[in-house]
């Protein structure tokens, strides 16, 4: 996660940096890993908010809506 991601997530309407409690959910900071849907990050991407990926924890599907050159060039697991 970035700050300028979270900032844009909640820009669309997703809060993820706000804690909630009764769902266990401790909120997001800069730096923190979280599993993030291929529409969102494509989105994000186009705005050009997207934050870093680990290749090798996304699922395939996520090809349905970003490019793998896209997604190569913000892997942090091949540098």
């Amino acid at each position: 996660m970035t700050a300028e991601f979270l900032d844009f997530s909640r820009s669309r309407g997703n809060d993820l940096s706000t804690p909630v409690p009764a769902l266990g959910f401790p909120g997001l900071k800069s730096g923190d890993r979280w599993c993030l849907c291929a529409f969102r990050w494509q989105e994000a991407f186009e705005a050009g908010q997207a934050p870093r990926v680990v290749l090798r924890a996304t699922q395939e599907g996520a090809l349905a809506f970003c490019s793998f050159a896209d997604l190569k060039r913000f892997a942090v697991d091949l540098a």
